[in-house]
């Protein structure tokens, strides 16, 4: 694939602690690109060495989605196809496994013609393929990676060194990097602490990639102080900096994103032509859901219905 293509590629990581919505970030900055009248698809990249998650137990990491055309896939992409509106498919998440089983299978086939097959180039390059796959379709402006885990674990330490040559490969016009990160408050010292994304950024700095914008996980909006301390150690813009706070229902994180002016950030970044932005069904959605008219009884069947 070649960046003459047009295609822009947007990779999310995030670092700390795992679970801190990576998934809904990028779900929700590819629901106000869509707003804005670009095709936004997104992907999920895996670090466990499962094939699928068809096998796991959903009570270690949650349901399995079933995408239209029968793929058992990771929970994220029913977060990818409720805020996008489209319909995802088996090329739209990769796992470890896969990976490591279609090298195995082109070894065995002796498509590496002797060669010693190791993970540099050999697994990389097979990510990077998979990461620019949905890029020949032709059907996308912007494509969204997620990758899967925490930047400094050494599952995804494949995935990030792949999503470096990409940025390195496609240059900084066509790709940008999100770093989702955790600003914890100590209660007991009444205090907000910055060093965890400190060091995570700093993680991230090591394996060569510098984030463009980060996404600051915390309980509640962050002061200008706290944003202004976490540019000036992290080596990002200030205004790339921005606030994630708690919120009551995921959808409305768009929202919160969207006054922190993260879309028109990553246009910005990514040398997009900004586009209106139409909001009117998505405000209307969260009006219903914060609203309700009456209760509805919904029963649940199903194997794991302990989690619910």
């Amino acid at each position: 694939m070649s960046p003459r293509n047009k295609v822009k590629f947007i990779f999310v990581t995030g670092g700390v602690v795992s679970s801190l919505g990576k998934g809904i970030t990028a779900s929700s900055l590819g629901l106000l690109l869509k707003q804005r009248g670009f095709r936004v698809t997104i992907q999920k990249f895996d670090p466990y060495i499962n094939v699928d998650p068809g096998t796991m137990s959903p009570f270690q990491h949650g349901e399995v989605y079933v995408t239209d055309d029968g793929a058992e896939t990771d929970l994220d992409l029913g977060h990818y196809e409720r805020f996008l509106d489209v319909n995802m498919t088996r090329a739209n998440n990769t796992t470890t496994g896969q990976v490591y089983n279609e090298v195995i299978t082109k070894e065995r086939r002796g498509d590496y013609l002797g060669a010693t097959v190791q993970v540099i180039p050999h697994i990389t390059d097979e990510i990077k393929h998979r990461m620019t796959k949905l890029s020949e379709l032709g059907e996308h402006d912007i494509i969204i990676s997620e990758i899967g885990g925490t930047v400094g674990d050494i599952e995804s330490l494949p995935f990030i060194e792949a999503m470096r040559q990409l940025m390195l490969q496609f240059g900084r016009a066509n790709t940008m990097s999100i770093h989702v990160t955790l600003v914890p408050f100590i209660r007991s010292a009444g205090e907000v602490k910055t060093k965890p994304t400190q060091h995570s950024v700093k993680n991230l700095l090591e394996l060569g990639i510098q984030p463009d914008v980060l996404i600051c996980r915390s309980e509640k909006k962050l002061a200008k102080d706290i944003r202004d301390k976490i540019a000036l150690f992290c080596n990002v813009n200030s205004k790339s900096v921005i606030s994630a706070y708690d919120c009551s229902s995921i959808y409305e994180v768009p929202l919160v994103l969207f006054k922190e002016k993260f879309d028109q950030i990553v246009m910005k970044r990514l040398h997009l032509a900004e586009r209106k932005i139409k909001l009117d069904d998505w405000e209307l959605l969260i009006s219903h859901l914060k609203n309700p008219k009456k209760d509805v009884e919904i029963a649940i069947c199903g194997k794991y219905i302990e989690y619910i």
